[in-house]
């Protein structure tokens, strides 16, 4: 099944603004979907291409990238291999898995400058040092990230295109929803959460109707992102905290305990493995605003962060690791909320899921309580128009927000709005925006 994606209007404007001066690299984790929507692009948007996947390409058309000596020769070799005609300024050239072969991506300077052709290139691991080894980075890359499937496109792929446009207009007016329908759209949202974005698990979905064939799906994509984290580290050390994401963030501590994990490991290679697991793009880091303001980015603390995965899907599965498989029974009760354990890390993941899938850094914050050795701590720290903006995530309808409200008395002057999200129906709570979930991506 191909999906409508976003990013498919954002590439037309790089074919249209950019008209072949650069090329186009598509970034995201294995199984979200790069190749499928590149190619569907090709065939819509060009006279012909070539797709090449260096994940099997030949070693004739791997070598083809060790000299360009005689561009003329490489078209003309691609054509013959792939059996396809080029036309100059109507075809593009498609590098899929473009870090199997570094020589190619590099290639991508004299390729531009030649302007015969357009070209696309998709990965994921890019910045992994093996993968940029002894090459040139090109800078004439134009790069976009494509992410799970978000909510709305989740309820495309479902053949709904109204509930979205609704909850939008609710959330513009601050519209009450009335309480059974909240609960209907709780609902709905919560079945995203437990299928998730990946592309083959929403397929699956929609085929079978059938949440444990689902989460197998699920199973062999996250077996092939251990995969993955054992080419970034062979000691096995990314997959171990990789692993314990959700009894981390299940923890409800100011941060990500490594030494829980992983015993007397050196805080600079720690750095090195968090880093290449963020190339990666299966987690997402949200570092501790030291001084909360519009720049958090200049004030976060690299010792201080939390680890999210990048489809909450998949955090359900791995959650629920344990077992051989999960049993529709549990999918069940977590679809009805009917669970007896605290869901508030799942939610904590969709939110910061959310919030980076519309293009948002994430940030935290933590201060103590006055005569208290507990900490307030507001959830997530969004910059707009100069301000922040903090958020309180419950996973409930508790409607208490302590965090927000010492947040507002220590910085009243830096804040533009307040945002309880939770379960409840929408409301105002004098200034703090009281927001059922679902409406996240509108913030």
């Amino acid at each position: 099944m191909i999906f409508k994606r976003k990013l498919y209007d954002k590439m037309l404007e790089w074919k249209r603004e950019f008209d072949g001066k650069t090329a186009l690299l598509i970034k995201g984790a294995r199984r979200v979907g790069k190749s499928t929507l590149v190619e569907e692009f090709a065939k819509n948007e060009y006279e012909s291409y070539i797709l090449i996947d260096f994940s099997i390409a030949s070693k004739e058309v791997k070598e083809l990238f060790h000299d360009l000596s005689d561009l003329n020769f490489l078209f003309l070799r691609l054509q013959m291999i792939y059996r396809v005609n080029l036309t100059e300024r109507k075809s593009v050239i498609i590098f899929d898995e473009v870090q199997m072969q570094p020589l190619a991506r590099q290639a991508i300077k004299h390729l531009v400058k030649d302007r015969r052709y357009d070209y696309i290139e998709t990965g994921s691991l890019l910045s992994i040092k093996k993968n940029i080894k002894d090459i040139v980075i090109p800078s004439e890359e134009t790069r976009l990230q494509l992410y799970p499937l978000d909510y709305e496109e989740f309820r495309w792929a479902l053949g709904d295109t109204v509930t979205i446009p609704m909850l939008r207009d609710a959330y513009e007016r601050m519209i009450s929803l009335g309480d059974d329908l909240n609960r209907r759209l709780l609902r709905d949202f919560r079945l995203y959460m437990l299928v998730g974005g990946m592309p083959q698990a929403v397929d699956t979905y929609r085929s079978t109707n059938n949440l444990s064939i689902v989460d197998q799906v699920k199973r062999n994509i996250l077996e092939l992102y251990e995969d993955d984290f054992r080419k970034i580290d062979p000691t096995g050390r990314a997959g171990m905290l990789f692993d314990a994401i959700p009894a981390e963030l299940n923890k409800n501590a100011s941060r990500y305990q490594v030494s829980s994990v992983i015993a007397g490991e050196k805080e600079e290679r720690v750095r090195e493995i968090l880093a290449d697991m963020q190339d990666s793009m299966t987690v997402y880091i949200a570092y501790h605003a030291d001084n909360p303001s519009a720049g958090m980015a200049f004030h976060k603390d690299p010792r201080r962060y939390k680890l999210f995965l990048c489809d909450t899907g998949l955090f359900t599965t791995l959650a629920f690791k344990d077992r051989d498989f999960t049993e529709n029974e549990i999918y069940e009760k977590l679809l009805n909320d009917k669970l007896g354990t605290d869901l508030g890390y799942l939610y904590e993941n969709i939110v910061a899921q959310m919030l980076k899938t519309a293009g948002n850094e994430l940030f935290y914050y933590t201060f103590p309580k006055e005569s208290s050795n507990q900490n307030y701590e507001v959830d997530f720290l969004i910059a707009r128009k100069n301000k922040i903006c903090p958020l309180e995530i419950k996973s409930s309808g508790y409607k208490r927000h302590a965090s927000l409200d010492a947040f507002q008395d220590k910085f009243s002057e830096r804040v533009l709005r307040r945002y309880l999200i939770y379960t409840k129906d929408v409301r105002k709570d004098r200034d703090i925006f009281c927001l059922p979930v679902y409406m996240v991506p509108f913030l």
